[in-house]
Parts: structure tokens; C-alpha cells; sequence
């Protein structure tokens, strides 16, 4: 767990920090923070888009009577890649827009999915009903 941690704040901003100057000394500092600025919009848009979609899907399932599973999940994992593109930085874009495209999401679910059923299997999670 502490090495999670410390990945996820101080390893991951220091990459990013070093991706953003490097790109900014190839092309130019306004035309970096401009980028950063339209991946931002366009991040948002696309978690607004996205969002809605998985809305009407989660209210299909529920109106045909079956458990919204696939779309639960992908709600979860569009609020996670719109909260990534608020963060500053080229990487976590690529994740944050990785998790939004219908296409690429779908293999993130499924990778979760797998790793889940390998955590139960291992004993490392354990599932139950509440009564």
C-alpha cells in the first residue's frame, strides 16, 4: 500500500512535470498550456457524452428487470478517467482518455473483471450477501 502511495504522488507528478517540460521545449510553452487547456475540454465533453450514454443504458437494464453490471461499471470508470483529465499532464490523459472511448474501456472493464475473479480466487477478496 505504501508504495502505491508513494507512486501516486510523488513518482506520477514528477513524470508528468518532465513530459510537460520536454513538451514544451519542443514546441513552445503557450502551445503546451494550450494543449493541456483543449485536452481538458475535450475530457470534459467527452465525460459529459459518455456519462449520458451509460445513463440511458443503466435505465434500460433497469426497465427490462436485469442487474446493470457492464454499465455500472463503466459509469464508475468514466467519473474515474474525468477526474484523471482534471489532473494536469500528458500521461494521465492518456489514461484519463483511455478510460472514457467506448473501445478502450471495455478492455479496462475486462481487466478489472479478470483481476477480481483472481483476487477471489486467491483469497485476497472475499465476496458475501448482506442479509
Amino acid at each position: 500500500m505504501f508504495f502505491r502511495l508513494l507512486l501516486a504522488f510523488t513518482v506520477i507528478p514528477v513524470l508528468e512535470l518532465w513530459v510537460l517540460i520536454e513538451v514544451g521545449r519542443l514546441i513552445g510553452t503557450a502551445p503546451t498550456v494550450g494543449l493541456v487547456i483543449l485536452t481538458g475540454f475535450a475530457g470534459a465533453a467527452l465525460t459529459k457524452q459518455q456519462g449520458f450514454v451509460t445513463l440511458r443504458r443503466l435505465q434500460f437494464e433497469a426497465d427490462q428487470g436485469r442487474v446493470a453490471g457492464d454499465p455500472l461499471v463503466d459509469g464508475v470508470l468514466i467519473l474515474v478517467g474525468g477526474l484523471t483529465l482534471l489532473t494536469p499532464g500528458f500521461l494521465t490523459d492518456i489514461l484519463g482518455f483511455s478510460l472514457l472511448i467506448p473501445t478502450t474501456r471495455i478492455l479496462w472493464r475486462e481487466f478489472l473483471r479478470r483481476q477480481l475473479h483472481h483476487w477471489i480466487d486467491t483469497g485476497s477478496v472475499r465476496v458475501s450477501r448482506w442479509r
